[in-house]
């Protein structure tokens, strides 16, 4: 009988180059770049962390995964860049550096889960299902140390509101990330060495479940209710104002009156609710509300008695010893026959590490770093989220830019909070990425929130992109601004779904996915030893 050709492997100095090709490439398949075929990087990635690597396997196999993470991540969040270069002369210097210390610090995670792969030395072709659950797990990790930093996780390389985004309803996006993986890497298996049927059947069954992702959500689409009944009317507002020219002193009466044009444009009807994004006035909106302000008859006259406004928002309060703290605020302001009121506060609770505040502030602040915020301090972080009720107002879960990163964070709130709210608003100063890929994935990640809750999203940005998405994840027609779009949405506020089985259940389902990933490579390693 002549034995079977061994499988081809690339020449062992092509294993660094190759990591990190496989990284972009998997990169490439997110939004807005959308080619899809990047997820058979998987599989790529997969050989690479099998290759043999003597004598420090590991080492090798972690030094792989570091690089593979590199490329991948250095695509994904090279608009970081953007935000030092708003005050280039301050921070233009730090740019390179913030991108290869954020690319390569996140990288870590992936080296972490090549050396674990390795570690476990799957074989056969179940160590696909294994290779899905170790990366999965060390992508659920990256969302949960330290503050988290979920961008980009590879379940959410589908686009959303498409069919396969709809699985994240039933197992959020961490179990999507496992089903991806598995479904990208299988095609490898191909190159083994295995009887030709155990590897057609893995490449059939990742087709299989590929076509049930696709059915499953092409199905839960199409039995979408219409909308009927009246709603409230939202609008919302983007003024498409520079990051670089915003905190100019000067520019606060343009600033101000961007807003109340917009916002006192004629439209389709009468807005119930108008909406302006994070940190829209560059200044705190306790001056600003102030019975001598200047600006406090400019912002009344933007609304009419029973509107109310959803204002991104400074706000100063008082600390322990009378000491002064900032918060990132959503404010919600009501106009009455009187005047304003303020009739609801959210203050964001989950912080964006050296932009919002500076990890070790002390240490920072003698060595001469600090945060990018434009206050005299860092911002103070609020308390656990809840849904908040303003008068006049669908009960809602606001997310403040970089919540909107978080799966489950607002079925955790409505828990704490004992009821469900009708909507969720997202206000985001995504001016800070500039004309980059940041926005329009930024916008991506946030939908996926709308399909897990089974709750509409409206979405304010000041330079773009602002949206009004239903709950599946779809943006309405007609209510989209764009980068660089000057103007408002007017639209109805779509209507929320039953809570959906991920809201219920949150990471049960993956949990369990986890589990099968752990028991094949059992039974795997049990198989050889008896064999």
């Amino acid at each position: 009988m002549t034995p079977k050709p061994p499988p081809w492997r690339p020449p062992a100095w092509a294993n660094a180059p190759l990591a990190v090709l496989a990284g972009l490439a998997a990169a490439l398949a997110h939004p807005p770049f959308g080619i899809l075929p990047g997820l058979l990087a998987y599989g790529a990635m997969m050989r690479l962390a099998d290759a043999d690597a003597a004598p420090r396997p590991l080492r090798s196999a972690f030094f792989r995964g570091w690089l593979a993470g590199l490329g991948y991540f250095t695509l994904c969040v090279w608009w970081v860049v953007e935000a030092f270069l708003v005050d280039a002369a301050t921070y233009g210097w730090m740019a390179p550096f913030a991108l290869l210390f954020m690319a390569s610090g996140l990288a870590l995670f992936w080296g972490a889960a090549f050396w674990l792969y390795r570690l476990a030395k799957p074989r056969g072709i179940g160590r696909v299902v294994v290779f899905a659950g170790v990366l999965s797990l060390i992508e659920w990790l990256r969302g949960h140390v330290l503050t988290g930093f979920p961008w980009d996780l590879p379940g959410e390389s589908w686009r959303a509101g498409g069919a396969v985004s709809q699985a994240a309803a039933v197992m959020g996006v961490y179990g999507l990330t496992w089903l991806t993986v598995a479904i990208g890497a299988a095609p490898a298996v191909l190159l083994d060495p295995a009887p030709r049927w155990r590897r057609g059947a893995a490449l059939a069954t990742a087709a299989v479940a590929l076509a049930g992702l696709a059915g499953f959500g092409a199905d839960r689409l199409a039995r979408a209710p219409a909308s009927t009944g009246p709603r409230p009317m939202i609008r919302v507002v983007q003024a498409d104002i520079d990051q670089k020219e915003k905190w100019r002193p000067e520019n606060l009466d343009l600033i101000v009156d961007a807003y109340v044009r917009l916002t006192t444009a004629p439209g389709r009807s009468r807005p119930d609710v108008v909406i302006w994004p994070e940190g829209a006035l560059p200044a705190v909106i306790n001056d600003l509300l102030a019975p001598d302000s200047p600006y406090l008859h400019r912002l009344t006259a933007a609304l009419q008695p029973g509107q109310t406004l959803l204002l991104g928002a400074n706000r100063a309060g008082a600390g322990p010893q009378g000491r002064a703290q900032y918060f990132n605020s959503l404010v919600a302001i009501r106009r009455d026959e009187v005047g304003l009121r303020v009739t609801g506060v959210y203050d964001k609770h989950r912080l964006v590490p050296f932009g919002e505040f500076m990890p070790a502030g002390d240490l920072a602040g003698r060595i001469g770093l600090r945060s990018l915020v434009h206050m005299p301090d860092d911002f103070t972080a609020g308390p656990e989220p809840r849904p908040i009720s303003p008068e006049g107002v669908p009960q809602a879960q606001p997310l403040i830019c970089y919540e909107a990163l978080f799966p489950g964070f607002t079925s955790q709130a409505a828990r704490r909070a004992g009821s469900r709210p009708e909507w969720i608003v997202n206000v985001s100063n995504d001016a800070w990425f500039g004309a980059t890929s940041g926005p329009l994935q930024h916008l991506n990640l946030a939908s996926y929130r709308a399909i897990e809750e089974g709750l509409p999203i409206v979405r304010a940005t000041p330079t773009g992109v602002s949206a009004v998405i239903d709950a599946y994840g779809r943006t309405a027609p007609g209510a989209r601004l764009s980068m660089g779009e000057n103007g408002f949405i007017d639209a109805q506020l779509p209507y929320r779904l039953k809570a959906t089985l991920y809201s219920r259940t949150g990471e049960a389902i993956f949990a369990s996915m986890l589990l099968v990933s752990a028991s094949i490579l059992g039974a795997t390693r049990l198989f050889r030893r008896d064999s």
